[in-house]
């Protein structure tokens, strides 16, 4: 009975006079576990600390390429607020690599909690044929915000509701629902028309991408961006196709989508109307901007969930397709309405034909780190 008392007593004093390791760690970090941290900007997103080392290809990055993302990205208050003194520093950097290394700590994000996580998708900046007039086969309005959309904005009397907005509509003297998209195709909507398109498909998948260009009949080309939405939450018109049996995961990219319309026209609606999500537009004056407020850099630029992961933070995604592995620096300057979860990002590609077909074929598994400033705890 003593030898086991002297035991426990041993094993006692060895636990507390244990030390906990020394770590390097951005300003704010709190741990849960010794190999998970979370930070007071990020509640909801649990990260592993990591190194460059373990970043898939890091030596093969285009450092400088990287680097000028990152500037122009600190033209952005959300970047500077993040990055503070680097962003400054950035401009003035002879050796990218080594401004990297030397300033920065690599944190994965993890995505256990969150089920459903790990995908990386493509969008970009498609081209629209269309007429500033009503006439054939310009016959699809694109919308501004309707009259009668209201916006309530939260922010004031709960800071924690900032990223919510309750839109709707007054009936009575009650604010009600918004009309969905269904509702929507059988009113007549107070709202400006910013142009007449000849595809509603294209229309649709518009909305999607959230911004593109309008080639119009008179030559002029005109580009337009998201104004606002409806309320309603997005849902996929790929994944309808799928449980209804219609095709198969593989095959619901956007080609797949656009070629299950031309051949089955009449079902078109019932397709389109099961996303009762609509976004309204507005006529801008630069290409393709996004949830930043920079126009959006191909290959360099992502949207994220930003209830995981703030507007205007530097990333590090790897994802393998059967064509190339997707491995470098993003900038996360975007947000979208089917962009969910943690490890989750859609990666621009650009403006085009070319774009929107690598746009429309990715889909690939993704990991994700956050750079965040090297700082000793």
């Amino acid at each position: 009975m003593k030898k086991n008392i002297l035991y426990l007593i041993t094993i006692l004093l060895l636990v507390g006079c244990s030390k906990e390791p020394k770590i390097v760690t951005y300003e704010g970090a709190i741990y849960e576990k010794p190999s998970k941290v979370t930070f007071e900007t990020m509640p909801n997103t649990e990260f592993i600390k990591s190194s460059f080392e373990e970043l898939p290809d890091w030596e093969s990055e285009n450092y400088k390429d990287a680097l000028n993302s990152f500037i122009n990205s600190c033209s952005t208050t959300k970047t500077k607020s993040l990055y503070k003194e680097l962003c400054q520093e950035a401009s003035r950097v002879n050796d990218p690599k080594r401004f990297f290394i030397e300033n920065f700590l690599p944190y994965q994000v993890d995505m256990t909690k969150n089920k459903g996580d790990g995908l990386l998708t493509g969008y970009y900046e498609p081209l629209l044929r269309g007429s500033l007039s009503k006439k054939e086969p310009y016959v699809y309005p694109v919308y501004s915000t309707p009259r009668d959309l209201l916006v309530v904005d939260f922010v004031e009397q709960y800071p924690e509701l900032k990223d919510y907005r309750l839109r709707g509509r007054k009936e009575g003297n009650k604010v009600v629902p918004y009309y969905s998209r269904k509702e929507l195709s059988k009113r007549k909507i107070d709202a400006d028309i910013v142009c007449y398109v000849d595809n509603r498909i294209d229309l649709f998948f518009l909305e999607v991408q959230g911004s593109g260009r309008v080639q119009l009949d008179s030559g002029e080309m005109i580009y337009v961006g998201f104004d606002n939405l409806n309320g309603y939450k997005y849902s996929s018109i790929g994944k309808y196709l799928i449980n209804a049996g219609e095709m198969s995961y593989a095959q619901a990219s956007m080609s797949g989508i656009k070629d299950w319309c031309n051949k089955n026209p009449s079902r078109v609606d019932e397709l389109l109307h099961h996303n009762e999500s609509m976004v309204f537009f507005k006529k801008r004056a630069k290409p393709a901007s996004g949830a930043l407020g920079i126009v959006l850099t191909p290959n360099r630029s992502v949207a994220v969930d930003k209830s995981y992961l703030p507007l205007g933070s530097m990333l590090y995604m790897s994802a393998n397709t059967k064509e190339r592995d997707l491995n470098r620096v993003v900038i996360a300057q975007d947000t979208g309405g089917a962009i969910k979860g943690s490890v989750r990002a859609d990666l621009f590609f650009g403006y085009g034909d070319e774009a929107g077909k690598s746009a429309g074929k990715l889909k690939a598994p993704l990991k994700l780190w956050i750079l965040l400033p090297k700082k000793e705890s």
